[in-house]
């Protein structure tokens, strides 16, 4: 059997190809989130959010953060934020970023980190009580309330 392949064919395909991938448009998501977590030697948090996306899609996540290093420390962000960028769908922010942070703080502190998931940035910011000393490396993940993190 013999499939003989015409350019108009080929043509058609690639417009087709192309018109999927050109209909899909850049998004931006921001995220308010808390957190609260203990560090020694292991650094722990978890947390809830609510993301909202350029484009009206709006989702509830749960955040859990896990990592080691030489960290000491407890803490609780109320008022974070968190802003996402290289989206195309809010189900893109679902995952685990890469993350390392450095930290210094007693009563009132703050901290910034960002992240990346693939070809996906999270820049993370927040102000929060507690104390903490150190520095870590870890995962932060994000996942829909009740859904078990991927591990």
């Amino acid at each position: 059997m013999r499939i003989v392949v015409t350019k108009m064919a080929v043509l058609a395909a690639a417009a087709l190809l192309w018109s999927g991938a050109a209909g899909a448009r850049e998004i931006t998501c921001d995220m308010s989130f808390s957190l609260s977590g203990w560090s020694a030697f292991y650094k722990t948090a978890s947390g809830m959010g609510m993301v909202s996306c350029s484009n009206g899609a709006k989702m509830k996540v749960e955040i859990q953060t896990r990592g080691g290093g030489i960290t000491f420390g407890k803490s609780e962000i109320k008022d974070g934020y968190g802003k996402f960028s290289h989206l195309y769908d809010i189900q893109d922010i679902l995952g685990t970023y890469v993350t390392a942070s450095a930290s210094a703080g007693a009563v009132k502190s703050a901290e910034a980190q960002a992240m990346t998931k693939g070809t996906i940035s999270l820049a993370i910011s927040g102000k929060g009580q507690g104390w903490d000393l150190g520095f870590a490396f870890g995962k932060f993940t994000i996942s829909r309330p009740g859904a078990r993190p991927e591990d």
